[in-house]
């Protein structure tokens, strides 16, 4: 499976056939299909084929938000798993920097139903899921990721149609992207059933819970093997394939966990410094 299956031409304001995902090669619209209007910039470009990274976000401040936000990621990683952060907090910060280049994505602790609506009726419209073993807990992602048909999400109160407008209803399966992290030898094991899921956007290689969870590191055969498993399943099923930013150079990546605000903060004061007068 080349990029090139999927370099085809869409309008920023809509597209055909969105609801019917992961991105298959070879699927084609029905001239029949009603049009949808697409806002998740970051889903636009993983449909064609290109890369996208997200700035990780661990703060709560809204000017920290925004201005990674704002900087020219394609999304922000909004990391709740391993993080202090609230509802609440991720609430304020997703609204104080609403129209921002990067589209909001939570990793949301668990696939269970009270973490994923609220994080979507926030605004979220990535959801990331952490440590996917099974194929039970993939198809939860979607199911509550998703309204019906397509899932089991419920209507209620949110500051979504703020975000995204008052047909949110009638846009956000199309817009949303599932994202589910497989970082333990059990996930690998299950990579492909995982990989069947019906709704899943992009499969990520976590590399350093790989590692975590079966004592082998980045370079012996045991953790390349994983690796290069959940590379071949993944990219067989039409699905986009995910990983670190340092993984960049690795052939069929092209969704990118980028780094977080302190290294953000040390690279951009090294640069600045680097201009003053007398520096080489």
């Amino acid at each position: 499976m080349t990029m090139a299956t999927f370099a085809r031409p869409f309008a920023i304001s809509t597209v055909l056939a969105l609801t019917m995902l992961p991105f298959a090669a070879g699927q084609t619209a029905s001239p029949s299909t009603t049009q949808v209007k697409i806002y998740n910039t970051a889903k636009l470009k993983l449909m064609q084929g290109k890369p996208i990274t997200g700035a990780t976000v661990f703060s709560p401040d809204p000017n920290m938000y925004c201005a990674m936000a704002s900087s020219g990621f394609d999304y922000t990683w909004i990391e709740m798993q391993h993080s202090p952060l609230t509802y609440e907090d991720v609430a304020r910060m997703i609204y104080a920097c609403r129209g921002s280049s990067a589209m909001p994505f939570i990793r949301v602790p668990d696939a269970t139903e009270s973490d994923i609506q609220k994080a979507t009726d926030i605004g979220a419209i990535g959801i990331i899921v952490p440590t996917v073993d099974t194929v039970e807990k993939a198809q939860a992602a979607v199911k509550w990721a998703k309204y019906p048909p397509l899932g089991r999400r419920s209507m209620g109160a949110g500051q979504y149609r703020e975000m995204w407008g008052d047909d949110y209803r009638q846009t956000a399966n199309a817009n949303m992207v599932v994202v589910i992290m497989i970082e333990t030898p059990i996930g690998v094991e299950n990579a492909a059933k995982i990989a069947d899921v019906p709704g899943i956007d992009v499969i990520f290689a976590a590399s350093t819970d790989l590692g975590n969870f079966s004592g082998t590191k980045q370079g012996d055969a045991q953790y390349e093997a994983m690796v290069t498993r959940i590379h071949d399943v993944t990219l067989k099923a039409g699905i986009r394939l995910g990983g670190p930013l340092m993984w960049k150079d690795r052939p069929g990546f092209t969704f990118f966990q980028g780094p977080g605000e302190t290294a953000l903060i040390k690279s951009g004061a090294q640069v600045t410094l680097a201009l003053q007068p007398g520096k080489k």
